[in-house]
Order: C-alpha cells, then structure tokens, then sequence
C-alpha cells in the first residue's frame, strides 16, 4: 500500500484535489472531516469546554465559527486546541492506513492533512503532496467562500507559508487554472501513484521537491 499525504495551505484547493482522487478511486481520509466528528464527542466537548467556555450552540454543539475567532486570534489558544485534537486525529489516520492495507495491499491512500508539516506527521507518508496556489489566489478563492479580506489574511498567516511547504514536497501540484485542468492532471498523477502502488521495491520518490504536476 502507498500511503500519501496531501497538504497545502487554506485556499489552495488541497480539499479540492482530494475529492478528485477519491473520485478516481483512490482511498481518501479528511483531517477536518475528522475533527468535526471529534467536536461531536462528549469527551472532547468537555474538554474545549474547559479551555474556551461557552462556544457552543443552543443545542449543545460546538460553534466552530465561534471557536475559529478565538484560535486565529490566539496563538496560544490555537496550540492549545491542536493539542487536544492532533494526537486524535493522528490515531485515525493510522487506524484508516491498517484498515485499507488489510483489504487492498496495493492500494493507494491518501490523507488530507492541512498542518502536516507544521507537526511534522509529513514523516509518516510514503509520498507527499503539497497542493500549491499564490497569496494572492488563496487571497482571492476566501474572500469568493465569504470572508473579509482581514480575516482571509489571517487564516493564511496561521499557517505555514505555501512557499515554505512546497520545499517539503515529493509533488507538487499547481493548482492555478481550471478545474478542468486540475482533474486532468491529478488524474494524470494518480495513474503513477498506482503503479508506484503496485510496485513491492518502492523505496522512496526520486525527485524530492521537483515533481510538479
């Protein structure tokens, strides 16, 4: 089994590139898909209850839109959510690998992971790819899904710079053209990841940081 780590930075289109990859077959695992079955946990509710008081809904939920203006405000409150979530979110991850190995040893599994370098859990993949658009798109593609432009900046300032993601890149994808453009060629990679896949001496991407898609 392959396991890749797809990464990028908000706004790039890594969610995007993921759906397309799992349309074509492949097995795909979502970090923030995970975490918004976490929030729904007691154990974990209680918990962000304890750090950040009231930001849940009248029905019990967790406002994640409350809880997001305090984290990118708070770099201190961030890290202490991230210590709540990560380790979590980590043990699902390699849950799903064992699950997906065990029924498909050539499988190709793709986690979509938006820190993986800032924890440095990039380490565990076989393969990563960083989904790759300029400041001034990722600017743009927020303000289009509804934010201020202020709060734009600052969702892409909490993270590590795109710049400084790609250089820990096996693949890179530009993702700066058409959707179309960007099923092409994601398809395109996925027929190489397959017969990486498929392959019993794989032993590490040749191009570290050079192959572009």
């Amino acid at each position: 089994m392959l396991k890749v780590g797809l990464t990028g930075s908000i706004g790039t289109g890594k969610s995007t590139v993921a759906k397309i990859f799992k349309k074509l077959g492949a097995y795909v695992i979502s970090a923030d898909e995970i975490v918004h079955k976490l929030l729904e946990e007691e154990e974990v509710k209680e918990k962000v209850r304890k750090e950040f008081g009231d930001v849940f809904t009248p029905e019990g939920k967790v406002d994640r839109k409350k809880l997001a203006q305090i984290v990118f405000n708070d770099e201190k409150k961030r890290k202490v959510l991230e210590g709540i979530l990560h380790p979590l979110v980590f043990k699902e991850i390699e849950r799903f690998f064992k699950e997906v190995e065990g029924k498909d040893p050539k499988a190709v599994a793709v986690a979509e992971v938006p820190l993986m370098i800032e924890t440095g859990s990039y380490k565990n993949y076989d393969i990563v790819i960083v989904v790759y658009a300029p400041h001034d798109l990722q600017l743009k593609r927020l303000i289009k899904k509804g934010m201020s432009a202020e709060e734009a900046e600052k969702r892409i300032k909490a993270q590590m710079s795109i710049e400084e993601k790609v250089k820990y890149a096996d693949i890179i994808i530009e993702n700066t053209g058409s959707l179309k453009e960007l099923e092409k060629e994601v398809k395109k990679l996925y027929e190489i990841l397959k017969d990486i896949a498929s392959c019993s001496s794989y032993s590490g991407f040749p191009s570290k940081g050079r192959g572009k898609y």
